[in-house]
């Protein structure tokens, strides 16, 4: 019975270190993904997302599949949308969100642009999609980076972060780490997705964010416990994800956000906190 389950990741090589690289997606980002979803920033990572890609795709023509050329033009290309969108924002009647729509849809399109006249299918496919069974020792110790920054960061900012989540206002007029804690955080987001783009690529980086992030918000209450399930959320879909992948020939990355997908269904169905069946837990215990 445990066959099935185990041999693929003590036989290959390439299935452990997808593993390994999903958790470490999983660790660093879901954490993110919690306090996008507290922010109601959950679009706004999706719009981060997609304008990674013209600063990777620039990477890819300079170097080829190179990590450091496209991990670089990624971080390049998300924290001036981030910049620039709240720039706009703010010397303009434009709204941030607005403003963000319009420049990720434009930097979506001059990525796709780039690749497809430079490159060929196959490599559209690899930017867009991912090649989580192709990471190597390179990307993992870069994932596995990104995770351990993202996570000292989290624990830094932690407190004016979930302040600034309940009541912004209140912290911008009793501190001045408003804004340290605004734009740390959209580095975070960014690093994390620049991360996860390599494994999933930029159409799927942002699922094993924020999936996860729902589905844990119809299990726990509390900030500590929502991350906690959140995280136990994607490192269990990523798993199961890479399995199904192995055995059915499937795109691994589909499949892990379609598995996160499956467990925020149920979760919506039958959590214990706001789902579909919570009323009736609730008079079950009232009875």
């Amino acid at each position: 019975m445990w066959e099935p389950l185990i041999q693929p990741f003590a036989e290959f090589s390439f299935m452990r270190r997808a593993m390994m690289g999903c958790i470490a997606i999983s660790v660093g980002g879901t954490p993110v993904g919690v306090f996008l979803l507290l922010r109601r920033m959950s679009l706004t990572g999706d719009a981060m997302a997609h304008a990674i890609l013209p600063g990777a795709a620039v990477g890819f023509l300079v170097a080829g599949l190179s990590l450091g050329a496209m991990t670089v033009g990624g971080l390049i290309a998300g924290m001036a949308v981030a910049l620039l969108s709240g720039f706009v924002a703010r010397v303009t009647a434009l709204r941030e969100d607005a403003s963000l729509a319009a420049f990720y849809l434009i930097s979506l399109a001059l990525g796709v642009l780039i690749v497809s006249t430079r490159g060929s299918n196959v490599d559209l496919m690899h930017v867009l999609f991912g090649t989580v069974l192709a990471l190597d020792n390179a990307a993992l110790i870069l994932l596995s980076s990104i995770a351990s920054i993202t996570l000292f960061a989290l624990a830094f900012i932690f407190r004016p972060l979930v302040l600034e989540c309940a009541d912004p206002q209140f912290l911008r007029s009793v501190s001045g780490l408003s804004t340290i804690t605004h734009f740390t955080f959209l580095a975070l987001v960014v690093m994390n997705l620049v991360g996860g783009f390599h494994a999933l690529g930029t159409l799927m980086a942002v699922g094993i964010m924020i999936v996860p992030a729902a589905a844990a918000r119809f299990w726990a209450v509390s900030i500590g416990g929502l991350i906690l399930a959140a995280v136990a959320i994607a490192i269990a879909s990523s798993v199961c994800g890479l399995l199904v992948s192995y055995h059915f020939g499937l795109p691994s990355g589909p499949a892990i956000i379609l598995v996160a997908g499956i467990v925020y269904g149920v979760s919506l169905t039958l959590g214990p906190v706001g789902s579909l069946a919570a009323p009736v837990f609730r008079h079950r215990v009232n009875a």
